[in-house]
């Protein structure tokens, strides 16, 4: 069922489906609620599976100048509390990691597990920070032609031509965010805070998808902290960049069904 909210005068759009706990899905930068068809499909057999769209991505508004992980944090919230959800488990695909952890850090009393889907708790460092700017300015320029080049990048190099079906869709449904939207989400990852400490004190377990073959989360950087938290799950993908939801989709599918259900034992 798709459904939208007012949250702060404006909408934010998302799909819930399926009965039992809650299962929360979030997309990353560049992406909607739509890279998780296929997961939320075969999910909402066991659990109540809810897709949204972040601010200023797919069909939700965008906000704001910046739009911080904890006001997307806030937005998720608001989903859940329109729908009577007590607490969920929140898996965040990169950028929807970020705000898994910001909503954690938050909300604690409201998490029951949190899935980082090539994503991870660090700050951007100064070299990343300087990378975001200057993609700000590309895309204040109007040279939104950089997601062309982009979305490929997200893949292990020896995948792009298997899926380059996946990669020219990827392409095409989102050239049309709007300028304002990314450049509101690149100044919200640039400033976001570091939650390492969050890993180490977090009473929930927390689920670590990585591709050794990453290139925009480094794979010693993400094992790193899967060491942190007292319960750890621990999925490393061979041959898979950062898109195991398409490069590995169903390893990928049962280990974030597998975590969920230890999550809510």
């Amino acid at each position: 069922m798709e459904a939208t909210i007012d949250f702060k005068g404006k909408q934010i759009h998302y799909t819930i489906s399926g009965q039992g706990k809650a299962l929360v899905l979030l997309h990353g930068f560049l992406e909607s609620r739509l890279i998780w068809d296929k997961y939320s499909g075969a999910l909402s057999d066991e659990f109540k599976v809810i897709c949204i769209d972040l601010p200023g991505f797919g069909k939700s508004d965008v906000f704001a100048e910046t739009h911080s992980m904890e006001f997307m944090a806030e937005a998720v919230r608001a989903v859940l509390d329109e729908n009577r959800i007590d607490n969920c488990v929140i898996s965040g695909h990169s950028m929807g990691g970020y705000v898994a952890l910001a909503f954690a850090d938050k909300y604690p009393e409201k998490t029951k597990g949190i899935s980082l889907f090539h994503s991870h708790a660090a700050a951007d460092n100064d070299e990343v920070k300087e990378n975001r700017e200057r993609t700000i300015d590309i895309v204040k320029k109007g040279r939104k032609d950089f997601i062309h080049s982009f979305i490929p990048t997200l893949f292990a190099k020896e995948n792009a031509e298997q899926f380059r079906d996946e990669i020219d869709a990827l392409r095409e449904r989102h050239k049309h965010t709007s300028a304002e939207a990314i450049v509101a989400a690149l100044r919200g990852m640039k400033e976001r805070r570091d939650h390492r400490e969050l890993l180490r004190n977090a009473a929930f377990p927390i689920q670590f998808i990585i591709g050794k073959k990453d290139e925009k989360i480094p794979f010693e950087n993400a094992l790193s902290q899967a060491g942190l938290p007292d319960h750890s799950d621990i999925k490393l993908l061979g041959n898979v960049g950062h898109m195991g939801f398409i490069e590995a989709e169903q390893i990928c599918l049962v280990s974030l069904r597998n975590f969920a259900e230890i999550c809510y034992k």
